[in-house]
């Protein structure tokens, strides 16, 4: 165990003194601690929804962000048409851009992918 010196002022522990070995593993230790305040605070503040990498640049190479988030969730077209109660052949005209999709379509399409309205905005 390491000796660890003590300064009193008026009778009172003010100061201790201690090796740079106890003294670096202390500061490793605080280190830790911030590192584990920073997540926590981070984490408290995240809104569960990031835009992950794979949608972000198939959305900038062109492709639909319904069809994008549509093959990040690993739905088929069926499989999405269905829970949205839409047709499959509405679905791949929307995917396609020859149909933009009103507001309820596109609302169910949004609750169906677990998306906002706003992330199937072409």
């Amino acid at each position: 165990m390491s000796t660890i010196q003590f300064i009193e002022r008026n009778g009172k522990r003010e100061y201790a003194v201690v090796p740079m070995e106890l003294f670096a593993g202390l500061m490793r230790a605080a280190e830790s601690l911030d590192d584990v305040a920073l997540f926590d605070a981070v984490k408290a503040a995240d809104d569960g929804f990031r835009v992950l990498g794979a949608v972000a640049h198939a959305i900038l190479d062109g492709v639909h962000p319904v069809k994008a988030w549509r093959d990040y969730r690993g739905f088929t077209q069926d499989a999405l048409a269905e829970k949205a109660g839409i047709s499959k052949a509405y679905l791949s005209q929307i995917e396609t851009g020859k149909r933009i999709g009103v507001a309820k379509t596109l609302k169910a399409l949004a609750a169906a992918l677990g998306v906002t309205l706003n992330d199937l905005q072409p």
